[in-house]
């Protein structure tokens, strides 16, 4: 019996240093570390991607480098950002294994994905469309027949463009890519007839390529964007929904709207207006 008990003990002196950093939190291991991990995808333009000069920027990036003033304003003290490169499928791993303490790209908010992670107030809508080779426009269903429509790996448009193939029937074939950019290099070079994606990728990637492309005016799904964090840490994504209710409260939010998508319309759909209004959480 002694022997059990010693064996108890010891396994709860293992585990207690894991269990007290879990307590402890995002926003207390960004107070003893000094840093503040933003994950993000190289190439998901206009969201987020690597500029001319090599560093990140994009959407979501001007808005997490605003949660990093706000983390900075939180714990007292200097903060360095460190952004660490993921892709479609192991962004919520890195989340998980606790090698980025924030998901800042182009990440739809669903509630499976919520048994994993949790997220922040909305960020972004969009929803799933096609990009062929301009002058190659798909303008119909039928016109999918035979063709190969290639789709990110592991993102929720590969679930949905299976889904809308499925239910009308039509014969084409899904050609799984790595990323966007391996996506768009597959549509130039005439592996595949069309490109799927959220349709704010699909003119970031346009709008980054010296090549002219077509892009569906409608969409097939709907796309809310947040930004992703650690489940039950309430702290930390209260902190970072704090900047983004201030953001839009404050009218900031528009400025930054404009910066990334005028070049696509000098108009700004009313439904982002509601989702800025929606998510402007009073203090």
């Amino acid at each position: 019996m002694r022997a059990v008990m010693v064996g108890l003990a010891f396994t709860i002196l293992l585990a207690a240093p894991v269990q007290g950093l879990e307590a402890a939190g995002t926003l207390e291991q960004i107070a003893k570390t000094g840093k503040f991990r933003i994950g993000f995808r190289e190439s998901s333009p206009p969201m987020s991607f690597l500029g001319n000069d090599g560093k990140p920027t994009g959407y979501s990036i001007d808005l997490c480098n605003r949660i990093a003033t706000g983390i900075k304003n939180k714990v007292g003290k200097e903060v360095t950002v460190e952004y660490v490169p993921v892709t479609a499928k192991n962004r919520f791993d890195a989340l998980l294994n606790n090698q980025i303490d924030i998901l800042c790209g182009a990440t739809t908010k669903t509630l499976s994905r919520g048994e994993r992670v949790d997220f922040t107030q909305l960020t972004f809508v969009t929803g799933a469309s096609l990009m062929t080779m301009a002058g190659k426009e798909i303008r119909s269903l039928d016109s999918f027949k035979g063709k190969k429509i290639g789709v990110g790996r592991a993102t929720t448009t590969e679930k949905v463009l299976r889904q809308m193939l499925k239910e009308t029937l039509t014969d084409a074939e899904v050609v799984l890519v790595g990323s966007s950019a391996e996506g768009v290099e597959a549509l130039k070079s005439g592996e595949i007839d069309a490109f799927s994606a959220d349709q704010v990728v699909l003119m970031g990637m346009a709008m980054t390529s010296g090549d002219k492309f077509a892009i569906a005016s409608d969409v097939f799904s709907y796309e809310p964007f947040a930004l992703a964090v650690r489940r039950n840490d309430a702290d930390f994504r209260l902190a970072a929904d704090r900047v983004l209710s201030q953001l839009y409260r404050s009218g900031l939010i528009l400025e930054i709207y404009q910066r990334w998508f005028s070049r696509f319309s000098k108009t700004r759909p009313p439904i982002f207006d509601a989702l800025y209004q929606l998510n402007a959480t009073p203090e």
